[in-house]
């Protein structure tokens, strides 16, 4: 509804003072209407007239509108408008019996194509809570441009080439053994990949560089497709990739594709190669640059090592030419932390020297913090509290039993995917996030557990009916259910907007409100209870809404659990 006000004061604005530009309407509180929009103090400086007297203009001709059923000016030239009651169903009816099971859903993508790259983890660590935000934001941005009609590509573009993987073989050659790796799997590899780093460290601080030579050996050794090279490094991803795939399937997230680093080094040390004698590449000490300076970024970007090893950026670049001849993507979404923005925005940059289209969106997220017993928020860390993603979801599970008693595991599983997830959307992900356990699990709070509850809630009421399919009554006045009605109509128009923005905390915020206005919705009137016109049109209503809870629940990786 509000962009169909817009489209017609868009209308008005232009008919009355021959001026276009961007109209913005906005919910307002009920006593004041449905809708309010301030257009008239916009226009006042631009036209040289007093922003009431517009108001009074623009409300004149809102008020001979078939659409409308009150326009009035309220303050110094705010318009509020209110729509007849019915306007909204049978809006919402329209378009939940032309769409069906699609509802919200658009073909804004129709015949276009998106990549999104999650969660990416480095073969040479556990999944830890450390690879938990792009998995989630990943998943989740999938899941809208799947709505908005896209094809999707999903790749899980996997760190197995590079540093890491010498690192691991010096740090498995000098401290390690065939036994404690078949004992210990994942968990030995997370250790020894700790112990060389700190060794290498100290190495360093000594003057040192024995162990440091070690490890680029090894890396130039693999880049060659040396045997041995191969073997350990086949050997020690499969490990890591049954880990990771175990704790993914824990969060309900996959990928359809997992082409990770080592896939693109040979074809990028040939585009470094190409790029030089391009000249758009350059040597420098050994070493093979980008300046960047004419695109305003006074740090050039390294493509290849004075020993030269290949480096991330080497094989990001294969990466994009791939991707680019292979799906040939609008866009490509990668979610990293904060801390590699820059880098980003300086593979952008060499990606368009290098003539390629096929630009990264990335969309970076703050750190994780937890709160502690005295009241205080720090970085999350094991020796203060989970980091491992495993520990994480065993402990949300654990307390997910405290929550709700007597329910299925699968179900128990879900809340925990509910508090752990939703917790992650509280806000702009560019915030850090906070595991306050008591508010992430509070059906009274901005919560996971407490939307859900709302859609299972709505599931029960919908059993005991025992009306299989509700109808609508033509003839009823739909007064009680207008702000809940006009909420569901929010859905699509918030759907799309998200398209545009990424900000998916919003979604959150939405889904939370919608169930908060569900309960006051249920301490309102009676639905079971109700003459039959009254209870067959509420529980079409409910049909529908907890359709959108589910939906929306379900974009941002969360299942509805059958009881609560």
């Amino acid at each position: 509804m509000r962009q169909e006000l817009e489209v017609l004061l868009s209308g008005l604005v232009k008919d009355l003072f021959d001026y276009e530009g961007d109209v913005v309407v906005s919910r307002t509180a009920e006593e004041h209407g449905d809708f309010a929009s301030n257009i008239a103090l916009q226009l006042s400086g631009k036209i040289g007239k007093n922003p009431r007297e517009i108001a009074e203009a623009v409300s004149l001709r809102l008020n001979e509108h078939e659409m409308i059923e009150s326009a009035q000016v309220a303050g110094p030239g705010f318009i509020n408008i209110t729509l007849p009651k019915t306007a909204y169903f049978q809006k919402l009816y329209r378009l939940t019996n032309e769409q069906k099971e699609r509802f919200g859903r658009s073909q804004l993508g129709s015949g276009l194509t998106v990549v999104c790259e999650f969660p990416s983890p480095n073969m040479a660590k556990p999944f830890s809570v450390g690879h938990m935000r792009p998995a989630l934001q990943g998943w989740a941005i999938y899941q809208l441009m799947l709505r908005m009609g896209y094809n999707v590509i999903t790749d899980n573009h996997l760190g197995d080439s590079g540093t890491p993987f010498g690192k691991w073989v010096v740090g498995f050659l000098r401290n390690s053994s065939e036994e404690k790796l078949a004992l210990d799997g994942i968990a030995e590899l997370a250790r020894v990949y700790i112990q060389i780093s700190s060794d290498l460290k100290a190495e360093k601080e000594a003057g040192g560089h024995e162990m440091a030579d070690e490890v680029q050996k090894w890396l130039k050794k693999l880049e060659s497709s040396d045997s041995e090279a191969l073997g350990y490094s086949n050997r020690f991803n499969q490990i890591s990739l049954d880990h990771m795939h175990q704790v993914m399937n824990r969060l309900g997230i996959s990928t359809e594709y997992e082409l990770g680093e080592s896939v693109f080094v040979e074809r990028g040390q040939q585009l470094v190669d190409e790029l030089l004698d391009k000249g758009v590449a350059t040597n420098s000490e050994g070493a093979v640059i980008v300046s960047l300076e004419d695109e305003r970024i006074d740090t050039p970007l390294m493509l290849r090592k004075a020993n030269g090893a290949a480096l991330y950026a080497t094989t990001d670049l294969a990466t994009v030419e791939y991707r680019q001849n292979t799906w040939n993507p609008v866009k490509t979404f990668v979610h990293t932390g904060q801390e590699q923005a820059f880098y980003f925005r300086q593979l952008n940059a060499v990606v368009k020297k290098a003539g390629y289209s096929a630009q990264v969106t990335h969309l970076w997220h703050g750190l994780i913090d937890q709160k502690n017993e005295d009241g205080t928020r720090e970085k999350m860390s094991s020796r203060k509290g989970v980091v491992l993603m495993n520990d994480l979801i065993d402990y949300a599970e654990q307390k997910a039993k405290e929550f709700v008693s007597d329910i299925a595991s699968e179900d128990t599983h879900a809340v925990a995917l509910a508090a752990i997830k939703f917790n992650d959307f509280a806000s702009d992900r560019k915030n850090g996030v906070l595991f306050d356990w008591e508010t992430m699990f509070s059906v009274h709070g901005f919560s996971g557990p407490a939307v859900q509850y709302a859609a299972v809630r709505i599931r029960s009421i919908l059993a005991k009916s025992e009306v299989a399919n509700p109808k609508p009554h033509p003839d009823y006045d739909w007064a009680s259910e207008k702000p809940l009605l006009l909420s569901v109509l929010e859905y699509p128009e918030l759907l799309r907007e998200l398209h545009d923005s990424y900000e998916m905390h919003k979604l959150a915020a939405y889904l939370y409100d919608l169930a908060k206005e569900l309960n006051r919705y249920y301490e309102a009137v009676q639905v079971l209870q109700s003459e039959l016109r009254e209870r067959d049109s509420r529980l079409w209503l409910l049909s529908v809404v907890k359709y959108v809870l589910q939906d929306g629940l379900e974009i941002l990786g969360i299942p509805t659990p059958e009881k609560m």
